[in-house]
């Protein structure tokens, strides 16, 4: 995605010296526009995209913005937000992919023997439990919160790949 050097130099500045952001942001799924103030927590860069990860200060929680949406960054004097490393780790970490927040279903699915040979080697999500079978295929189960990123990463495996069930997160501790 383009990016504007600018609006980055803008945001990291922010993060580093932990200083308030004006942005006017771009939601692209709902083709809305909005002004917010941001508390910078970090950077993250995420599939060739950069992520900011942020204290919104119009919804009085943390969310994470793609840099490129950022239309408009304006640096401000006010000191930001703080939020614990732990609690933002719990916010954005439990989830598969960049989407995050909490867990609340888990992806069960299983791999041709062929796919198998790529998928058992990669880490889609550090809580993934994976098992090779008999026969060679890979049961491979996954935490998430939002399906958009994970369809994806099953759809590019195509009939190499079949979803087992979907559990809901009460459920998920349990043995692939």
């Amino acid at each position: 995605r383009r990016k504007d050097p600018a609006h980055f130099a803008v945001v990291s500045r922010a993060t580093l010296e932990r200083r308030l952001i004006r942005v006017r942001h771009y939601n692209r799924s709902e083709d809305q526009h909005s002004e917010r103030d941001l508390s910078p927590l970090r950077l993250m860069f995420y599939r060739n995209n950069w992520y900011l990860e942020a204290w919104c200060h119009v919804r009085e929680a943390p969310r994470r913005f793609s840099v490129d949406a950022l239309e408009e960054v304006h640096l401000l004097d006010s000191a930001a937000r703080e939020m614990p490393t732990d609690e933002l780790d719990a916010e954005f970490g439990g989830s598969y992919g960049i989407y995050g927040g909490k867990p609340v279903h888990c992806a069960v699915l299983r791999f041709s023997a062929a796919a198998a040979r790529w998928v058992a080697e990669e880490e889609w999500h550090p809580d993934q439990v994976g098992r090779l079978e008999a026969d060679g295929r890979y049961v491979l189960k996954v935490p998430y919160a939002e399906p958009t990123e994970l369809m994806m990463d099953i759809l590019r495996h195509g009939a190499g790949v079949e979803v087992r069930h979907v559990l809901q997160a009460e459920k998920r501790d349990h043995a692939v």
